[in-house]
């Protein structure tokens, strides 16, 4: 445990009194799914931490081998990148750095003059870029380590931007949702061009410094700019403490860090995803039923590929982070799943 965080035992803070006693008894009867991390915290205060020996890799590179893990142990987090940097565009938004939600994504790329010309493009704003509703011809279906996949290529390609602008429009803007890391390298880019500070550096200055988080990493292509998508490292516990803040409110220590207004926007459904879940602005959006719950509570979560999980109660004020690395693994997000829906969830009785 780290001492920026204050500690409880799960009964003082809602959870059945037995609930670390539960997970130890699945690791001693070898039936927890492998995962490399697990953290929990209500109101501020960590209730669980629980950290394990696995095989990792980090995005773009090959394995780094078998780690050891603690809760300030960098981690790829993936696709939970994505609902921290929609993090970043609402607090960009409230300091007047990025376009609005209704101005038109080629606006703010004026070097593609031809795509700006076209009024089907034109329709394109920045909500469907964050709501992944564009209607652009997108597809992620295949491992990450094949040049097919639609990441894959946006990577690899000369632009970035004009490689995702440019794609094939198959359903009208705001019609369906369709999976793309692309529709957030743009998000970044508005960002960055807004900022004048690398995606790195505001999140820095805007979130991390605030929270307290002085460790991270993001990777960068080979064309050196930042995977809005799929790039940031962070250690458990600090994700931790992005989803604490989010528990609040988007208050930490007495300061709004995230406005309360944006989380209101990026919660609420704009549309649903082809797994089931409903999907707001980069986050998923779901009702999870507890004992304390019976009739459900919101729930909003951070997914990303490997079995990287940032899961938020908002109304019971819980936070629970749950790494792995069961990257490019069929089956392999059900791990997290099953340990947040059949151990956390039905532990906590208010």
């Amino acid at each position: 445990m780290t001492s920026a965080w204050d500690h409880a035992v799960p009964q003082d803070a809602g959870f059945a009194p037995d609930l670390a006693h539960k997970l130890e008894a699945l690791v001693a009867a070898g039936q927890l799914p492998p995962v490399h991390a697990i953290v929990l915290a209500r109101h501020d205060r960590l209730l669980l931490d629980r950290y394990f020996i696995g095989e990792d890799q980090q995005i773009g590179y090959d394995s780094i081998g078998r780690i050891a893990f603690t809760g300030t142990t960098l981690h790829d987090l993936r696709s939970v990148t994505k609902s921290i940097v929609g993090l970043l565009y609402g607090i960009a938004l409230e300091r007047g750095l990025v376009p609005g939600l209704d101005a038109p994504l080629v606006d703010a790329f004026p070097e593609y003059p031809d795509l700006a010309a076209d009024p089907a493009r034109r329709r394109l704003t920045v909500a469907h870029a964050l709501s992944m509703t564009m209607g652009l011809d997108w597809d992620e279906s295949l491992p990450y380590t094949d040049p097919r996949n639609s990441e894959i290529a946006m990577e690899m390609a000369a632009d970035r931007y004009r490689f995702t602008l440019d794609r094939a429009i198959v359903a009208a803007p705001g019609a369906s949702w369709i999976y793309s890391g692309g529709a957030v390298a743009l998000i970044g880019a508005l960002i960055e061009r807004g900022s004048g500070q690398s995606l790195p550096d505001f999140a820095r200055d805007a979130l991390f410094r605030p929270l307290g988080i002085h460790r991270s990493e993001w990777f960068s292509g080979d064309d050196g700019v930042y995977s809005a998508a799929a790039g940031l490292r962070l250690g458990a516990l600090d994700l931790l403490r992005i989803g604490s803040m989010l528990a609040n409110g988007g208050q930490h220590e007495g300061g709004q860090i995230v406005p309360s207004s944006w989380l209101k926007q990026s919660w609420t459904r704009r549309t649903d995803t082809v797994w089931g879940q409903a999907y707001g602005y980069l986050w998923y959006l779901g009702r999870a039923t507890p004992p304390a719950f019976p009739g459900g509570t919101p729930s909003v979560a951070g997914y990303g590929n490997g079995g990287q999980r940032l899961f938020v109660l908002p109304e019971a004020g819980i936070a629970c982070v749950i790494l792995a690395g069961l990257y490019d693994t069929p089956g392999g997000e059900q791990g997290p799943e099953w340990i947040w829906r059949e151990l956390i969830l039905p532990n906590f009785i208010g």
